[in-house]
């Protein structure tokens, strides 16, 4: 007899996440040749699939680590099979994040998959459920950076070396803003099963503005200053440069014009 959590059809990879994918290698393999014509327009592909295929690595570790503890109605919603389609606040979770990348160049905690808490026991398991997803940002970055703190870089076109920078740095914004603390991001469901019923009260109204609230402190200088230095370092410890990311913007802003003459150690 087939369950719900084991019904292949609920396992299934979507054929959108299959097309999301398959755009992302075709526009890399276009930046590694060099099209000089289509270049700048080509890391930008790379550079949104590339971050829709996080998006939905993302929400799929969420609900990956649900079902292992014990919420088997993930699966029944859809959210095993990678469809971004199937994720619950389609705006919060695809539209913004893309908006926000093409626009400021940072990447935006995405939003939601619905879990039943009250199926899961133990709060280990409720902080492994949060903290899933920002994880799967970190090892993306881990990834995409694995050229340069292996110091194999050196015979990597330079248009793809900076794509690759620019969505690592992207994973790592993710990944820290995630991580925050703050009532509605997954920093703060790590730490809530771990907080007194009257500290989960006294948060609760303000989980629909977290993010919010952290983007406006993004606006304040100093706070600003020093979370881009943790960026920073952070990519730095990678072996990413400020260049390389800096660059990796440029060309994924195509509309402005391509970086001309570009040379990189």
């Amino acid at each position: 007899m087939t369950s719900a959590s084991t019904h292949p059809e609920h396992h299934r990879i979507s054929p959108v996440f299959l097309g999301i994918a398959a755009v992302m290698a075709v526009s890399g393999w276009a930046v590694w040749y060099g099209w000089a014509e289509v270049t700048g327009f080509a890391v930008f592909l790379f550079v949104v699939s590339g971050w829709l295929v996080s998006l939905c690595l993302h929400e799929y570790a969420h609900a990956r680590s649900a079902l292992g503890a014990g919420d088997l109605s993930v699966a029944d919603k859809g959210y095993l099979t990678l469809n971004p389609l199937r994720y619950t606040h389609a705006l919060l979770s695809v539209v913004l994040p893309v908006l926000f990348v093409v626009l400021g160049g940072i990447g935006l905690p995405g939003g939601a998959v619905y879990i039943d808490r009250g199926r899961i026991r133990g709060r280990w398991k409720h902080s492994l459920i949060s903290a899933s997803g920002p994880l799967t940002n970190a090892l993306f970055a881990a990834v995409l950076t694995a050229p340069f703190w292996l110091h194999g870089v050196a015979d990597v076109p330079v248009a793809f070396r900076c794509a690759l920078a620019f969505l690592a740095l992207l994973q790592v914004t993710a990944a820290l803003l995630n991580f925050l603390p703050v009532p509605g991001l997954d920093g703060y469901g790590v730490i809530e099963p771990w907080l007194s019923p009257q500290a989960r009260r006294q948060a609760e109204p303000f989980a629909p503005f977290g993010l919010l609230i952290v983007f406006g402190c993004l606006w304040i200088p100093q706070v600003n200053e020093v979370f881009w230095n943790v960026v920073d370092t952070l990519l730095r410890g990678l072996g990413v440069s400020e260049l390389e990311t800096y660059l990796g913007l440029e060309y994924f802003r195509f509309w402005q014009g391509e970086p001309q003459n570009v040379l990189l150690p």
